[in-house]
């Protein structure tokens, strides 16, 4: 796949959530595409230090507010000042588990915050959206691999504010004429930038397998928890698609120059980021093991209830439309988020 054409002179884009795991990647990449960003975060689930190791990183404008995106007045006033084209929207609540447990808080962060954000691109006239979405909105798939029609299920409350917010964007798409959006379904993104300088540093206990497998190779963790190994699948642990997270973060590259550059009939497009390749859990530790030159602990426990055995992304809509695909494979997302990890312990 051909890289997103390099603008001439650069749009200024807003990231929400800029400072976060994703976050960071993805400003990292637009830098480096020749975009200006401006980074706004509250800080609540992301880290200070990313912030200041991207321009160790990529050079180029890049400016930070700090604030909530529940406050419209003030993402009004952002979107104003700085002028900017369009916005990556990655701020929310993303524990599964948590949103179970809690339901409440992420109805109210994320819908809060999406509504306000919506408003606010309203009332300034910002036209240019990509949200950052979520496989779980198909819930327990019924066809593999998954491509973007196949039909919506989900099983937390999580996946439902994504779902709900896609919905958002579908009715604001039909009452702004000259609104257009891209909903990006990630998978499963992990590994970490090359440089070791930004990855993903869960301030609680990890909730993904990647970050939990990295914690118990460096000495945070005993063992690492293998929840079910009964699936019907070739070692009966649950398989899924991984995606590195710079291959994710290319992909809203190329989603703001598809908006930039085209005018499609359907003004809300969903397109799936995976790799179309699964990896067991299992497979996932062996390889990590591979990564830092020692065998991983783990212990299996019982399956988590809605937990599928399999879930892998079609990605060949991202390839039509975008012109992008992943190209960084399972031994490139162990060596990055190990040399992360061993960084992370070593400043901490």
């Amino acid at each position: 796949m051909r890289p997103p054409t390099k603008p001439p002179s650069g749009k200024t884009i807003l990231a929400t959530g800029g400072a976060g795991y994703i976050g960071s990647h993805v400003v990292v990449e637009l830098l480096q595409a020749g975009h200006r960003v401006v980074i706004f975060d509250n800080f609540e689930n992301s880290d200070r230090r990313a912030v200041a190791c991207i321009p160790k990183i990529a050079p180029g404008t890049i400016v930070l507010v700090e604030g909530d995106v529940r406050n419209r007045l003030v993402v009004e006033e952002i979107l104003s000042r700085y002028n900017i084209d369009a916005v990556i929207h990655l701020a929310g609540k993303k524990a599964v588990g948590e949103s179970v447990a809690d339901p409440m808080l992420y109805f109210h962060d994320n819908l809060l915050g999406a509504i306000s954000l919506l408003q606010a691109m309203r009332n300034v006239g910002t036209k240019n959206l990509v949200f950052s979405s979520s496989a779980t909105v198909y819930g327990v798939p019924k066809v593999l691999p998954i491509p973007e029609a196949a039909p919506t299920q989900v099983t937390n409350p999580y996946g439902r504010t994504k779902l709900m917010i896609e919905e958002m964007i579908d009715d604001f798409a039909v009452a702004e004429p000259d609104f257009r959006a891209i909903s990006l379904r990630y998978f499963n993104p992990v590994g970490a930038h090359a440089s070791g300088l930004i990855g993903e540093n869960p301030k609680d206990v990890p909730n993904n397998l990647f970050p939990y497998v990295a914690q118990t190779a460096i000495g945070l963790r005993k063992e690492v928890q293998v929840f079910g190994a009964d699936y019907d699948t070739p070692d009966g642990t649950g398989v899924r698609d991984y995606i590195h997270v710079v291959d994710l973060a290319s992909g809203h590259v190329a989603a703001i120059q598809h908006l930039f550059d085209t005018s499609p009939e359907d003004r809300h497009l969903r397109i799936n980021l995976g790799t179309g390749t699964g990896y067991s859990v299992l497979q996932i530790i062996e390889a990590f093991s591979v990564a830092c030159g020692f065998a991983i602990p783990y212990r299996v426990t019982d399956r988590r209830p809605g937990d599928a055995a399999v879930s892998l992304a079609d990605p060949k809509r991202a390839a039509a439309l975008l012109q992008w695909c992943a190209t960084r494979d399972l031994s490139r997302m162990c060596a990055d988020h190990w040399a992360f990890q061993r960084q992370t312990a070593l400043v901490t």
